[in-house]
């Protein structure tokens, strides 16, 4: 499993409980330090678990905003605590990440949903990342890496 495969899971669980217990900003700090700790051990690096998380963070409203509009028969409190975070990361790193090619958001999106959500989850985070990456294209918006991969 890759590092960065590792760092994903370990920001998810780390917003799953901040999430889950109120989104209480004072606490993350304390949940990442212990998740990094108990599941990172491998991890060399641990700062791309930091980056997914200030990321979201500093784009929640944004994010959230994404999520009611690409899944709109799903008002944002009812979609599972595991799918809405995995939405929140994938979206970020989708739209807002310039390091991650759209494809990859996309696919370990869709890989932590199915490992960690429920059985429809890889689906329903498929569903609406598909279709921000097909309004990214449509606008123009797709991220240059990407282009060059697309063309070859």
């Amino acid at each position: 499993m890759s590092s960065r495969h590792v760092a994903r899971t370990v920001a998810l669980q780390s917003l799953y409980e901040w999430d889950f217990n109120g989104k209480h900003s004072a606490i993350l700090p304390a949940i990442l330090q212990r998740n990094v700790q108990e599941f990172a051990t491998g991890v060399k690096d641990t700062s791309f678990v930091k980056t997914i998380i200030d990321g979201v963070l500093d784009n929640l409203d944004a994010i959230d905003a994404l999520i009611v509009h690409y899944a709109p028969e799903w008002p944002l409190e009812q979609i599972t605590t595991i799918d809405r975070n995995v939405l929140r990361i994938g979206i970020f790193e989708l739209k807002m990440n310039p390091d991650i090619p759209a494809k990859v958001a996309i696919n370990e999106a869709i890989e932590v949903a199915k490992a960690y959500g429920g059985m429809a989850s890889g689906r329903f985070v498929n569903g609406v990342l598909g279709a921000i990456y097909k309004d990214m294209v449509a606008k123009g918006e797709l991220k240059e890496i990407d282009k060059q991969k697309e063309a070859v």
